[in-house]
């Protein structure tokens, strides 16, 4: 089954609790919210109201972190009808998770973890979007992870395991630049060369967040600090490629006022009209 997601073209926050009262009480000047699922998922009374309320102003997307679409012991089907439900409840623009899995037999590590890019994976990774399509009745956005760690054994790159993803399933992206560049530092790869290796017509949102320095040189995706300048520079290399998809800052920890992140958003706009313009 085919569960194409049109192309929706604005620029976004991420809504969190410390900012839940500011668009509640006044007109907030984004174009969508993308939540995190699970904050929402089974929990009814006021958090509910208030996405419902925000909801009334803005369009939603749902961003989750515990789909698992890795895990070798197949999708947890529980998980998967409450994302359902809020999904039939919300109608969001689409929902997404990451190209990772999440913990084994049952426990949730709350950690995303890498995946090895070989043909076995990609076959799991495939049934196991197929599935969660299926189930939602939808089709779901992939995003690209920060890792930390890679494989000895991959035959093939990230961006190649995205792409194959993409054809054999009809899933579309969520591509993360802050995680292309943080990847890159780790292992070694040229960000440009993801860019130019994943398909133009499945990206449909753009991540954008902060990092940190962690050991010997390695970088931690850590969402707690503004955007970098060389995160900028791959995000208008990503607008030159991709043209406008939905673009959203992310910031998880240190939250600033909702002021520095629509400045931080103003910026993304005004690069990404620079870009389409030239």
């Amino acid at each position: 089954m085919t569960h194409r997601i049109p192309p929706f073209t604005g620029f976004g926050l991420g809504l969190r609790k410390e900012h839940h009262q500011a668009f509640l009480d006044r007109p907030v000047p984004v174009d969508f919210v993308e939540i995190i699922s699970e904050n929402f998922m089974a929990c009814g009374g006021r958090p509910l109201r208030t996405l419902e309320a925000i909801r009334e102003r803005h369009p939603v997307a749902m961003h989750g972190v515990s789909l698992s679409l890795g895990s070798a012991n197949g999708l947890n089907r529980g998980y998967l009808a409450e994302l359902k439900a809020l999904a039939d409840r919300i109608d969001p623009l689409w929902v997404s998770d990451h190209l990772c899995w999440t913990g084994v037999d049952g426990l949730n590590s709350h950690d995303l973890l890498p995946l090895p890019y070989t043909g076995e994976a990609l076959d799991l990774c495939a049934a196991n979007i197929t599935l969660a399509q299926d189930v939602l009745e939808r089709g779901i956005l992939v995003e690209n992870p920060s890792s930390y760690a890679g494989f000895h054994g991959n035959t093939m790159t990230e961006w190649e395991f995205l792409a194959t993803l993409t054809e054999r399933t009809g899933c579309h992206l969520l591509l993360d630049v802050n995680n292309i560049y943080v990847s890159g530092v780790n292992h070694g790869f040229d960000p440009i060369a993801f860019l130019d290796g994943v398909p133009k017509d499945r990206v449909r949102q753009i991540h954008l967040a902060g990092h940190s320095a962690g050991p010997e040189g390695m970088l931690i995706d850590t969402h707690d600090t503004p955007v970098c300048e060389a995160v900028w520079a791959l995000y208008a290399e990503a607008v030159s490629r991709f043209g406008p998809a939905a673009t959203m800052i992310e910031r998880d920890d240190a939250i600033p006022t909702l002021a520095e992140l629509l400045a931080e958003l103003d910026r993304a706009r005004a690069l990404a009209g620079e870009r389409l313009a030239a």
